[in-house]
């Protein structure tokens, strides 16, 4: 019986199901949305408390916080199997020496 693929597959370059990849991707947007709802209230309670220097920075934290989550959460990971091992013999081809051609 012939075997369909030539080459064999690479464990270390299989991707992960999309369920599982769904779910680790879920899990960072909601901690980083839980990062930026302790950035609010931190900066009402700095505000509360006059600490005049640190709502700012909290404000501006909450601000950005959601397109970093956005990013994060789209970030996936693209495994592929579109690369050659180093000690290959099939590696990269050498450039000729031009005076070899003309020889």
């Amino acid at each position: 019986m012939a075997r369909a693929h030539q080459q064999p597959i690479r464990i270390t370059t299989a991707a992960e199901s999309r369920r599982v990849e769904q779910s680790a991707r879920q899990r960072r947007y909601a901690l980083a949305m839980s990062i930026r709802s302790v950035c609010f209230v931190g900066a009402v309670l700095a505000a509360l408390g006059h600490v005049v220097w640190l709502w700012p920075i909290l404000i501006v934290a909450a601000l950005f916080l959601p397109y970093i989550a956005v990013v994060m959460a789209n970030a996936r990971n693209s495994k592929g199997d579109d690369f050659t091992l180093r000690d290959s013999p099939y590696g990269r081809p050498q450039l000729r020496d031009r005076r070899e051609d003309e020889e």
